[in-house]
């Protein structure tokens, strides 16, 4: 890991695109504001692991899982928003 000491309004770049500047250290925090392009996600690390996690278990959702929603979706009562053709 690269650890870099950057005081308040000093910025550090990551390739061409990305800045992170050094908003404000306060009370055992530092404010980062943070320039990427849109393609670049950015999350907190414990947002990244939850999306991580369900992604995982989304991954894992086999056919039987499929077939209770099919099965589900199907014995549902027709809404109003329901078109037939």
């Amino acid at each position: 890991m690269l650890v870099l000491t950057r005081k308040e309004g000093q910025t550090i770049t990551i390739g061409d695109d990305i800045r992170i500047t050094i908003m404000e250290i306060k009370s055992g925090q530092v404010k980062l504001g943070i320039d990427a392009p849109k393609s670049v996600s950015i999350y907190r690390e414990e947002i990244y692991l939850k999306v991580r996690q369900e992604n995982i278990l989304a991954a894992k959702a086999g056919v039987p899982d499929l077939q209770r929603v099919t099965e589900a979706w199907l014995k549902r009562s027709p809404g109003k928003d329901d078109h037939e053709s």
